[in-house]
């Protein structure tokens, strides 16, 4: 009936507490998504721009090390800011290229830049730990954030610069394929103890190239990357191994290996070579490093991938080294030497790096080293080339170079005086007398006699009266050697040093040739003539050259062969050139005297004590006053070798210490050393020039009763002419 209350009516839809529930959500969702999208729209739009500044150009361009090489093509060193050979990607093999997609992005080829599926995989993983387990960086983020360190810095955590990232990874997919990306970050990405790029952790590791790496040697790089300090073989042998066998582990379940090869890779031994300084100094290499510095620029030799090729011989650099050491050692256990020793200043030197490198340094610095130094220089005759050079016992002591340091050469300086004379007309033969004179004249001081005034060659020396003035050079007779050189002149001495001695234009660092050029203009006194004047040992090594060069000697000392940049253009082509001193007679005459200064001279001991292979050598010693500097200077066909030991504050070595007892050795062991390759060839007489033989007594022409004794190389008593050589 029409009072009855009507049925109840399904509401509509609408007004369905489910369908507003419902209706409610998805709105909420539609605006969610539509926030969503403008919001993505946004930072796609914004992130895009930024991601558009950064120059992809740079991914190309890498830090790599400028290799030097000595010149058998040997590597010598590197110059670098980062220790890095570049290579191509044909160079790495696939089992290497494996290994490292397994190791740091499985989804490597999939992905285009950024890993969604791995981002979300790795935040699942972290919030269950409750903190960091796995990251989700792909291969392609990793390259850029090394690229662009600055932009995209590993310490900035934000989501902004994470972001970021991911767009510039997106936008080098877009112009690089997989394989240039994987080829780019395996010859960027860090390995740990200073190597960057494959190659040269391949190299620094295992001693080989990164295209022969075993399996193994593969797996054990890319388990590396994850944490290339830490994971090293030098700093944790067991987490290096159990970090390879994680990545040998991934190439298995990728399918990249069989278990059979996967099982037998696990069971090898992990074998890398010793662990050696990052950067191995040493004074040839810090010369070396000057000298490309000079013609490429400091930045450029540091990254610039130059190949450079050096004039040293890294056998005879490494004898020279170890002579110098071992024989002024021995120095130091003699009676009379009461100096700081090598070992003392090395104690306390290592006590010192031990406390900085715990961090318990006091801040306390290490004096200066006191002990015996020394140096060597070894030339080409024929190029100027530098063979060997060590400007010191230690690089890690002391890296001042004393081959350019300026000492008084002592009576190493008296074949430039018997020369000149020589160039003057002074006959070889010409007697002069030895004999005391008023040391007041040559200005060292004493009234009387030479002998303690200025050091003399051998203890047992003696005043001779009236002899040759070959004779006085061989024996190097000091009262005598001043007598020629004022026969002479100090004009004429000057003059000839000054030439001999006087490199040019050259690419080496020497502070002594200016110096020597002032200081030569106040030689006035006759002490010069025994060696007062400071000189360096390079430039007296090189001015001894003219003797077994017919007279003339290379233009400049070099070290540098060529220089190539990256594409292997020659950037820099040493082109040795002559410089003419001496008459080729002249140079023959002084020559013919240094040569018997090893048979019946003050360097006798040469031969008779201390081993010299019986070769056509010359030379000459050098005992300045008080004892203060010990040379020799000497030479064969091929090669001139100068020796200097002494303080770097002067003072006397010991009383008595005399060059024979200290350089000489040192000169003897090189120059056994260089026979080998570089032949000592007997040196020709050149025309114009007439052997006559002499009485030392009388100056005149020997009879068969005019004849002098000496002890042989062989320690035989034997008679012994005296020649000189007169132009015919």
């Amino acid at each position: 009936m029409w009072w009855e209350k009507p049925k109840n009516k399904k509401k509509p839809f609408y007004k369905r507490w489910k369908f507003i529930v419902c209706a409610t959500l998805l709105g909420i969702l539609l605006v969610a998504g539509l926030a969503g999208e403008i919001t993505w729209l946004y930072i796609k739009h914004v992130y895009s721009a930024k991601a558009e500044d950064f120059d992809l150009h740079k991914l190309t361009e890498v830090n790599a090390a400028s290799v030097i090489y000595d010149r058998n093509n040997n590597v010598l060193g590197k110059i670098f800011l980062q220790n890095r050979d570049p290579r191509p990607l044909s160079d790495f093999s696939e089992t290497l290229k494996d290994a490292v997609v397994a190791a740091e992005d499985v989804r490597f080829y999939k992905h285009h830049g950024a890993d969604y599926y791995g981002m979300a995989r790795a935040w699942i993983r972290n919030h269950q730990h409750k903190h960091i387990v796995q990251g989700a960086s792909t291969i392609t983020q990793q390259l850029a954030r090394n690229t662009f360190p600055t932009q995209l810095p590993a310490s900035d955590k934000s989501y902004g610069r994470k972001i970021l990232e991911v767009f510039v990874a997106e936008r080098i997919e877009q112009y690089y394929s997989k394989d240039e990306i994987l080829g780019m970050y395996l010859n960027r990405v860090y390995f740990g103890s200073g190597f960057y790029g494959v190659q040269t952790a391949a190299l620094g590791y295992f001693g080989k190239d990164a295209k022969d790496l075993s399996l193994g040697e593969c797996a054990t790089l890319a388990g590396l990357l994850r944490n290339p300090n830490s994971l090293s073989p030098w700093s944790s042998r067991k987490a290096c191994i159990e970090a390879r066998n994680f990545v040998l582990g991934r190439m298995l379940d990728m399918g990249y290996i069989t278990k059979d090869v996967h099982d037998q890779a696990m069971a090898e031994d992990l074998i890398v070579k010793n662990k050696k300084t990052k950067h191995t100094e040493s004074y040839a290499l810090d010369l070396i490093r000057q000298r490309v510095e000079k013609e490429v620029g400091l930045d450029n030799a540091s990254s610039g991938g130059y190949r450079i090729y050096t004039t040293i011989d890294s056998d005879l650099q490494k004898k020279a080294q170890e002579s110098l050491q071992r024989h002024l050692l021995e120095v130091e256990e003699r009676d009379g030497y009461k100096h700081q020793t090598y070992a003392q200043y090395d104690a306390l030197f290592r006590e010192q790096a031990r406390k900085s490198a715990e961090g318990d340094s006091d801040n306390t610095v290490i004096p200066v080293p006191e002990y015996l130094q020394g140096s060597i220089v070894v030339l080409d005759n024929a190029t100027g080339g530098i063979l060997a050079i060590v400007g010191g016992r230690d690089f890690d002591h002391s890296q001042y170079q004393r081959e350019f340091s300026l000492r008084p050469a002592g009576t190493a300086f008296e074949p430039f005086v018997y020369a000149a004379a020589f160039e003057k007309g002074i006959f070889p033969g010409a007697l002069f007398q030895d004999a005391a004179m008023d040391n007041r004249l040559v200005m060292i001081g004493g009234t009387t006699g030479i002998l303690g005034e200025w050091g003399p060659e051998r203890a047992d020396d003696r005043y001779e009266g009236f002899i040759p003035a070959r004779f006085a050079l061989v024996k190097s007779k000091n009262a005598a050697s001043v007598r020629v050189g004022m026969a002479t002149g100090l004009d004429k001495v000057r003059a000839l040093w000054k030439n001999a001695a006087d490199l040019g234009n050259s690419d080496l660092p020497n502070p002594s040739l200016n110096q020597l050029k002032n200081s030569a203009t106040y030689m006035k006194y006759p002490s010069t003539y025994l060696g007062s004047s400071e000189v360096s040992l390079m430039e007296m090594t090189m001015a001894y050259t003219i003797f077994p060069n017919e007279g003339w000697k290379p233009a400049e000392a070099s070290v540098i062969r060529r220089i190539e940049d990256k594409d292997g253009i020659v950037v820099y082509q040493q082109a040795p050139t002559k410089k003419q001193v001496l008459k080729p007679t002249t140079a023959y005459e002084v020559h013919s005297a240094l040569s018997e200064v090893l048979e019946w001279g003050t360097g006798d001991k040469a031969f008779i004590k201390d081993g010299l292979k019986k070769l056509p050598f010359a030379g000459k010693t050098g005992t300045a006053y008080n004892f203060t500097d010990e040379w020799f200077l000497g030479y064969s066909s091929e090669i001139t070798c100068g020796v200097w030991a002494g303080f770097d504050k002067p003072q006397s070595i010991y009383p008595g210490a005399f060059s024979s007892d200290i350089a000489l050795p040192v000169w003897v062991d090189v120059m056994n050393a260089s026979a080998a390759n570089y032949k000592p060839a007997e040196l020709e007489m050149p025309r114009g020039l007439s052997k006559y033989k002499i009485c030392a007594t009388s100056g005149l022409l020997a009879t068969d009763k005019c004849v002098d004794t000496f002890t042989d190389k062989n320690g035989q008593t034997v008679t012994h002419d005296t020649s000189y050589y007169e132009i015919g």
